[in-house]
């Protein structure tokens, strides 16, 4: 028995509809979804439902799949290893950040610092939704965040991620 890949399963498909001269087949393209990193929110809005929301809104907004990675702020390159994270958002369409706190002072050991640092290095773009915002738009600019909106509660943050879906 030899091991088949799909580029060799691919290949035979193909091989018939050349041979005859025909056009070859299109292969439709891997759609790019969203990637939403959460982490707790506090005040009953732990990291799943926070996702969850954001993820909602997202789909009633017109993106059918949402991946979505859950996230504590300690040992964040850790987490973001076993996480696979990197390879999952080198494929998503953006990054949403989920987080509760943005401000300037709090940014340089944080788990939203070190992803929106990973998302432009990779030249994926970064959204933010948080229930807090304290960066001003320089800060916001350093970080690549294409736009930061807040959200406090569960039905904010799912407006917050319709109105995500109209900008990606």
């Amino acid at each position: 028995m030899s091991a088949r890949t799909i580029g060799a399963s691919a290949a035979r498909r193909l091989a018939p509809a050349r041979a005859q001269g025909g056009a070859e087949p299109a292969i439709p393209p891997v759609p790019r979804t969203p990637l939403v990193a959460a982490g707790d929110f506090g005040a009953g809005l732990p990291a799943r439902a926070v996702a969850e929301a954001i993820a909602s809104g997202l789909r009633a907004g017109g993106w059918p799949h949402v991946d979505v990675c859950l996230l504590a702020d300690d040992d964040v390159a850790r987490e973001l290893e076993a996480l696979g994270f990197d390879a999952r958002m080198r494929r998503a369409r953006a990054l949403v950040l989920a987080q509760r706190r943005l401000a300037e002072s709090t940014l340089q050991a944080s788990a939203a610092f070190e992803l929106a640092t990973r998302a432009r290095q990779a030249g994926v773009p970064c959204y933010a939704v948080t229930a807090r915002n304290g960066l001003d738009g320089f800060d916001a600019r350093m970080l690549d965040l294409q736009l930061v909106l807040e959200a406090r509660e569960h039905a904010a943050l799912r407006a917050a991620g319709r109105r995500l879906a109209r900008q990606l």
